[in-house]
């Protein structure tokens, strides 16, 4: 079963940038996709990028530009670079693998991320 352990959230103003890792394991993780999720208070948890196992990347509309996702395969990690960074990027931020269409119901804890104006 995937285990998922993301950390680097943290405060900051507007305009500037955080790296979040995701150290995963328990998957071949060549063989999954993997996404970064976002769920910020009062709202429904979406996908804002996504990496396929050969490195075919695709983003939200909100982030594009702005967030790059890349994934490590020796050290099993994946990351999600954030530079100008707006209020409206206030979440918990959570990866997840996906094998096929399905992704994992297994989440981590979580990195919260907090943007002021």
């Amino acid at each position: 079963q995937v285990q998922l352990v993301e950390s680097g959230g943290g405060f900051v103003q507007a305009g500037g940038s955080l790296r979040l890792s995701c150290v995963v394991s328990g998957i071949v993780f060549r063989n999954f996709n993997m996404g970064w999720f976002r769920q910020a208070p009062g709202k429904e948890r979406q996908l804002v990028a996504r990496i396929t196992g050969n490195g075919y990347t695709n983003y939200a509309d909100s982030v594009k530009g702005r967030f790059t996702i890349s994934a490590d395969g020796a050290k099993k990690t994946v990351f999600l670079q954030m530079n100008n960074l707006k209020p409206d990027d206030t979440a918990v931020y959570y990866c997840n693998a996906q094998w096929g269409s399905a992704w994992s119901n297994n989440w981590g804890q979580g990195t919260q991320v907090t943007v002021s104006s």
